[in-house]
């Protein structure tokens, strides 16, 4: 496998993580954020800060940006316990634009000019600066924040997160603390997008504060509406369309967010579960051929 092919795949993989992550927060407690890229660059700072200033090595660069995104996220938070809707996504992209402006203007953080030589992650003397062994790395990160989405779909947590999109009200009604159960989507959908961007900046091999600016949270977002928002298999399809296209697409490169805009345009139009959501055409087309598959692979026995 070529190193062209294995960056593109890492790049996959990291953005996976990330629309899973912000598929907690948007598809579970259906609180729209149009900021995600800020916990995505505090994870990627927090890792940088640690391993270039203070000398730490990769793993406790990811864990100390887990941690400390998470607790970001329970602050950043509390705006969705007082707005709803519009205003929460007006509040959560002027979080976006903050985050920013303190990387880009804080020296401590390296300035408009970021933070450069991150180490590379080692582990019994092996050294995981790109190729396969980063891949790796990337992907077993990805799974977990996939079993961390399945796993809470699957608890009491998850149906109390799913009562609270439908209807706060009628959540309160039943005994479910809206505002906590707010908090908690916030904290895991931060703290996995935080580990998401340590592992970005220690591939890279730097940061910088454009990187996470606010059209990588429109991005991020296009990326489980375009999948299927709410459900598992949506967040990765979209993850892996759209982040390999314009690698394939060279000449629409320029065009990205461009393009990233008028399909949330479109998906909201004429498909708002998303390719791959719930009772979506082509998931249900999908499902329809898979279930007419094993009948007319059995008919021919049935004939004779």
């Amino acid at each position: 496998m070529s190193g062209y092919i294995i960056s593109i795949a890492v790049f996959v993989g990291i953005w996976v993580s990330l629309a899973l992550s912000l598929n907690i927060l948007v598809g579970y407690a259906g609180q729209v954020s149009l900021g995600h890229a800020a916990f995505f660059g505090i994870g990627a700072y927090t890792s940088a800060v640690l391993t270039v200033r203070y000398e730490q090595s990769f793993w406790v660069g990811i864990l100390a940006a887990i941690l400390v995104t998470g607790i970001v996220g329970a602050f950043l938070g509390l705006p969705s316990l007082r707005v709803r809707h519009d205003f929460l996504v007006l509040a959560t992209m002027g979080i976006n634009f903050v985050v920013v402006a303190i990387f880009k203007y804080v020296d401590f953080f390296g300035g408009a000019m970021g933070l450069v030589n991150l180490p590379a992650p080692a582990l019994l003397g092996l050294s995981f600066r790109g190729g396969p062994a980063y891949l790796t790395l990337v992907w077993i990160y990805a799974g977990l924040t996939l079993l961390v989405s399945w796993y809470l779909s699957q608890t009491w947590a998850g149906l109390a997160l799913n009562t609270v999109r439908i209807d706060e009200e009628a959540a309160e009604a039943v005994g479910v603390s809206v505002p906590r159960f707010k908090i908690y989507a916030f904290v895991i959908s931060a703290a996995l997008a935080g580990g998401a961007g340590s592992l970005y900046a220690h591939f890279i091999g730097s940061v910088f504060p454009d990187t996470f600016a606010f059209v990588e949270s429109i991005a991020i977002l296009s990326m489980v509406i375009v999948g299927g928002v709410g459900t598992l298999r949506g967040p990765i399809f979209g993850a892996v369309l759209l982040k390999s296209a314009p690698e394939f697409l060279r000449f629409a490169q320029d065009y990205r967010f461009t393009l990233y805009g008028a399909l949330l345009v479109l998906m909201m139009l004429f498909q708002p579960m998303g390719l791959l959501g719930k009772e979506s055409w082509l998931w249900n087309l999908a499902r329809r051929r898979f279930r007419r598959a094993p009948s007319s692979a059995l008919a021919p026995e049935e004939v004779s």
